[in-house]
């Protein structure tokens, strides 16, 4: 089953008030949600009340996701940032704080989903702080695999933070 068939199915589920559907929904997306929340509020008692919120949200309101707008994960990962964010700033955060953990947490997020290649090649870059040819060495593939690799994580990062904010 493609993606876009499974999250319609999933919403269907959802709505039909099908216990199943949550379970498997929270199996495949609460570590990302857990996740996401826990980069944004620094905090894992936060992070683990929030994942609860999120779910229930989901299931007391399946309508609200239109799979012909973006993915189940997109838009579960939109509606968790939104209230990490909305959490901090009721938290008397300061601004600029609340902006950089936001846009932190949202590009983790969005390399997390990475096709593995891209997101390995990214990662071992970006937190490792290696040169493309450093990657290349490490990961045993020639320069240019990991020059492009990393222009096409880039650009899909690019597009994917463009789309969400």
């Amino acid at each position: 089953m493609t993606a876009p068939d499974w999250d319609q199915q999933m919403r269907s589920r959802l709505a039909r008030g099908e216990e199943s559907a949550l379970g498997e929904l929270y199996d495949q997306l609460s570590p990302l949600v857990h996740g996401l929340a826990g980069r944004i509020l620094g905090d894992e008692q936060a992070a683990a009340q929030l994942t609860r919120e999120v779910f229930g949200h989901l299931w007391e309101h399946p309508e609200e996701f239109d799979p012909g707008e973006r993915s189940l994960r997109s838009w579960v990962g939109e509606l968790t940032h939104r209230r990490a964010v909305e959490r901090l700033r009721r938290e008397d955060h300061e601004p600029q704080e609340i902006d950089q953990r936001a846009a932190t947490a949202q590009a983790q997020y969005v390399v997390a989903a990475l096709p593995p290649a891209l997101r390995e090649t990214l990662e071992t870059t970006w937190y490792d702080g290696r040169t493309y040819q450093e990657t290349a060495r490490q990961l045993g593939i020639s320069e240019q695999a990991a020059r492009q690799r990393l222009r096409l994580g880039l650009q899909l990062l690019a597009n994917e933070l463009e789309f969400g904010s």
